[in-house]
């Protein structure tokens, strides 16, 4: 007969049996913080978060229910066991880039000039009749009947008149002539100046600091004389302002026996007692009425392509861009979309079909 035994030493254990760890509280999941606005403050449009002693409110993590789930986190703060010093947000003005530099912008003033002599045409001639003498040459336009006049070695003073600074080697002479286009100037024999008594230096530049040209054409006109449907007892007489046109040359001479060559180097105009500076514009140069196109593609803005250009740049001259292109391009550059080369000035220069 078998012993059968149990074992009731359990049944006798009076200890309870270890209970198991209380799950962790669930935690409470909220959405993650959006990034901070640029000064660092927060807002939340949600319900508002237990209340805390700190500064700033915290979020619990949503990582994982680990032991460092269980610590605060603090927005903007990162530490390998979830805590951190506190940063204050960054306040103050921020470093900007610097604007361009500024660029003026004008528009050109039409005025209108009743005189002009093409500087292209200028020669200097032998007088057949006096050897060694040399007589002037060149083509003009005029509205209005005038005189031109010739200086050597001559100087500008007030007025925008000239004053010869050798008057005894050349008086200056005046030449009276009728309103019409295209005409050309030739100056009488016996008129013309022996250029051996000067030079070939000084008659090749302007005398440094004096302002002083070794050659100075004056061609003037005066719309003071009434028409022939005017009555001068009216009142209606014209403008007796003088209009001048000042062209300042140099001569220039490579050999012995090469003549003289006409060099322009500035030319002036006075009008309604206002001193004007002529510039070339490159870009407008040479076009007439003829071969004046609204589809030529040499007339339209560098930058956009389709509008007319119509504004040129100081001090390269260079017209090359539609008014709007250049409105833009002063905010962003200060570089001469052609040459490169800093621009000081945008004159603005409307042109039609019937200026061309």
């Amino acid at each position: 007969m078998g012993i059968s035994w149990s074992n009731n030493s359990r049944r006798r254990n009076n200890h309870p049996y270890p209970l198991l760890p209380p799950p962790p509280p669930h935690p409470y999941y909220y959405p993650p913080p959006p990034p901070p606005p640029p000064h660092g403050y927060y807002y939340n449009s949600t319900n508002p978060l237990p209340h805390s002693h700190t500064p700033q409110s915290y979020y619990y993590s949503p990582s994982s229910s680990s032991s460092s789930s269980d610590h605060p986190f603090y927005s903007n703060q990162q530490h390998e066991r979830g805590w951190s010093t506190f940063t204050p947000p960054i306040c103050g003005d921020t470093v900007s880039a610097p604007p361009p530099p500024y660029v003026d912008h004008q528009t050109a003033k039409k005025i209108r000039n009743n005189v002009n002599l093409h500087k292209h045409t200028l020669t200097l001639q032998l007088d057949p009749l006096n050897p060694n003498h040399h007589l002037l040459s060149f083509v003009f336009d005029a509205l209005f009947h005038g005189s031109i006049t010739i200086f050597y070695f001559a100087k500008e003073e007030e007025q925008c008149r000239f004053i010869p600074l050798y008057p005894d080697a050349f008086e200056p002479i005046t030449f009276p002539f009728q309103k019409g286009a295209g005409q050309k100037f030739c100056q009488p024999s016996g008129t013309g100046i022996d250029l051996g008594f000067f030079e070939l230096d000084d008659l090749s530049k302007p005398s440094p600091g004096e302002d002083v040209f070794p050659l100075v054409i004056c061609a003037e006109t005066r719309a003071g004389t009434p028409s022939a449907d005017e009555n001068p007892s009216q009142g209606s007489m014209l403008d007796s302002s003088p209009h001048m046109q000042i062209t300042q040359a140099v001569l220039e001479k490579s050999n012995g026996g090469d003549p003289f060559q006409v060099k322009v180097v500035r030319q002036i105009l006075w009008i309604d007692n206002v001193r004007y500076e002529l510039r070339e514009l490159y870009g407008i140069g040479g076009s007439t009425t003829a071969d004046f196109d609204d589809n030529d593609p040499g007339k339209e803005c560098v930058i956009c392509m389709t509008e007319p250009k119509d504004t040129a740049v100081l001090p390269c001259r260079h017209m090359c861009m539609c008014s709007e292109c250049a409105k833009a391009l002063r905010l962003q550059s200060n570089k001469c979309p052609i040459c490169r080369q800093a621009i000081e000035e945008l004159i603005e220069i409307k042109i039609s079909k019937g200026d061309q």
